[in-house]
């Protein structure tokens, strides 16, 4: 069967979803992709291409205009934003005072949120006691301990950052900012799951992101033709030509194993205390709800990015000139977020899988995960295979007992910490 018979099709939770009331979140780009760090594995870097290497700054007048479409073009009594990067800090705090101003002014009744994903190397005590009066929730991007941090995540400079990192989340643990961190799973951390999340758990965070690197990447070219393997490679699209896959790029079966080696240990001593993204976003699917995570979501559409210059983008990863949605000085935000350009791509999340997937027994649970990652193909030569299946198949198969135990203790009214003696007792059998 062909991946694409069902191309531009779309089913009655999409109908409901789309006609309904207006919902979604943004990731706000204020300083594009301009950062004071150069990690290897980073695919935003080379965005200033873009907008022909120039450095990204939102103006105020641009940032107002956002504040106040976003609020309203939104048909719900909470909106949060999402400030992203790039580095966000980079503009300074004034910029971030003045959000809050327009976020107030615009509030129209609703309650606003703020949360912030910085590098952690530029917080002060001045930003740490802004983001305590403001309430921002700040995300922390740390790799695990030093070595495995330091691997990939450099300055400028090529130096390491993680005393930096450590120096910043200080500041914020000392003046009680809300804070959790989000971590790569790259080469470097291969094997090393479960005492990357005993660190992380030493940090002072319940909430932990884990992220799967896998990256295409191209290097320059000197005047001979041959690639410049001393320069910065430039993080493309699997489909180019040249295309090969990064260094620092995680193995399917190696990621399946992170992940695992994390559960065993969360599952037996951890549950309903700390929270990992993908074991709540597992859950959910077990029990038949929306995941909290995006990748995880039959379809794509609700989490889209802004740029520094207002042009709307459906995703993070998919930031190219070809899947611009428009721009806010020109277009409506609520008519981007539901123009036929936007719902083609959400539905192509689904609709573009290879029937490999359609009838894997982990579907519900998976849904194919992120198109970024959808470059391998299938043993029939269907193309659109998660690059990382093997390791999700692993990963789905050993928790699906712990799983269907939880789901069972929730349709008692229980909470899931049940798990932890059946979990402990399973162990020892």
């Amino acid at each position: 069967m062909p991946n694409n018979t069902y191309k531009d099709t779309i089913t009655l939770n999409d109908a409901v979803r789309i006609s309904g009331p207006s919902a979604f979140n943004i990731m706000i780009k204020p300083a594009g992709s301009l950062c004071n760090l150069d990690c290897h594995y980073c695919y935003y870097l080379d965005k200033s291409d873009i907008y022909g290497g120039r450095e990204p700054r939102m103006s105020i007048d641009m940032l107002e205009t956002l504040v106040r479409e976003y609020i309203a073009a939104n048909d719900v009594p909470e909106v949060t934003f999402n400030w992203h990067g790039g580095e966000p800090l980079v503009l300074g705090l004034d910029f971030y005072r003045k959000a809050i101003e327009f976020e107030q002014k615009y509030a129209a009744g609703k309650v606003i949120h703020n949360t912030l994903q910085t590098n952690g190397t530029l917080i002060t005590q001045e930003w740490a006691s802004f983001f305590r009066q403001n309430n921002f929730l700040i995300g922390i991007s740390i790799d695990g301990p030093q070595d495995i941090h330091d691997k990939f995540r450099k300055d400028k400079g090529g130096a390491p950052t993680f005393d930096k990192v450590m120096r910043g989340l200080t500041i914020l643990y000392r003046t009680g900012v809300e804070y959790n961190t989000m971590s790569t799973i790259n080469k470097a951390s291969e094997g090393r799951g479960l005492e990357v999340y005993q660190f992380l758990k030493s940090l002072g965070t319940k909430y932990m992101q884990f992220m799967p690197v896998v990256e295409h990447i191209k290097y320059p070219l000197l005047p001979g033709g041959k690639p410049d393997k001393g320069a910065r490679p430039h993080i493309v699209n699997p489909s180019e030509e040249g295309a090969v896959i990064s260094p620092w790029s995680v193995s399917s079966m190696a990621y399946g194993k992170f992940m695992c080696d994390i559960f065993d240990y969360w599952v037996r001593n951890d549950v309903g205390q700390w929270f990992v993204n993908l074991f709540d976003s597992t859950l959910a699917c077990w029990c038949g709800e929306q995941p909290g995570t995006c990748v995880y979501a039959e379809t794509c559409g609700g989490n889209t990015v802004i740029e520094h210059n207002g042009d709307l983008y459906p995703c993070d990863h998919f930031v190219y000139p070809e899947y611009l949605l428009g721009n806010i000085y020109e277009q409506e935000l609520r008519d981007m977020m539901t123009s036929d350009k936007q719902v083609k791509f959400g539905i192509e999340k689904r609709n573009g899988l290879p029937y490999k997937c359609m009838k894997c027994k982990y579907f519900f649970a998976c849904h194919g995960e992120c198109p970024k990652h959808r470059f391998n193909r299938t043993e029939s030569g269907e193309t659109g295979l998660n690059t990382l299946c093997d390791g999700y198949y692993m990963f789905y198969s050993h928790v699906a007992p712990y799983m269907d135990k939880m789901k069972e203790l929730l349709m008692e009214k229980k909470a899931p910490a049940g798990v932890i003696p059946w979990a402990r007792m399973m162990k020892t059998r």
